[in-house]
């Protein structure tokens, strides 16, 4: 048996932060009845993938409240009011490590978790990223930039040292990218 629809009949506002919103979603369902579901509604979210000339990637070592320990990421964040994702990846590239590039790929997008949130977050390539000044990261936020060669990438996932989902999930669309045939041109 294929899973039904559910039908949303109210969507009910509880709780308003700057990060995200939480909601009271009460939906029906033809088989199971009518229940109460939670939904963190989010702005889009962003992240980039910094790949220098001589084949370093640029991460940022940064502390996360969610889990009160340092993080090994890479520049990422929220796609403010009328900004488009691109342009957003790029804002962040620069604010979190002070590098820039002017050749920045989409790789693609993911739900980040679909089972109580419906934002997505994309995923750039910046080629040949480069030095464009100091990073100034956000009032809240501070980083370390660390450079990485790509062949290490795979291992420091591998072994845990790289544990956000997201940034995971953009080195396996990063992954997708490089396998993809080219055309000749």
């Amino acid at each position: 048996m294929k899973p039904g629809k559910w039908d949303i009949l109210d969507d009910d506002r509880l709780v308003t932060t700057p990060i995200f919103d939480l909601s009271r979603r009460r939906s029906r369902h033809a088989r199971r009845g009518t229940r109460d579901f939670y939904v963190l509604t989010a702005p889009a979210w962003v992240n980039i993938i910094p790949l220098t000339a001589d084949g370093r990637i640029v991460f940022v070592r940064q502390w996360r409240h969610g889990i009160s320990d340092l993080t090994l990421e890479i520049p990422g964040g929220m796609v403010d009011p009328g900004e488009m994702p691109k342009a957003a990846a790029r804002r962040e590239m620069r604010e979190e490590c002070g590098f820039d590039s002017r050749r920045i790929i989409s790789l693609g997008r993911v739900h980040p978790n679909p089972a109580i949130q419906p934002n997505w977050c994309y995923t750039f390539l910046a080629l040949d990223a480069h030095v464009s000044g100091s990073p100034e990261p956000g009032a809240d936020e501070e980083t370390e930039v660390v450079m990485v060669a790509r062949q290490r990438v795979a291992g420091l996932i591998a072994s845990g040292k790289i544990t956000h989902a997201l940034v995971i999930a953009g080195f396996a669309l990063f992954d997708l990218y490089q396998r993809k045939p080219r055309r000749a041109h």
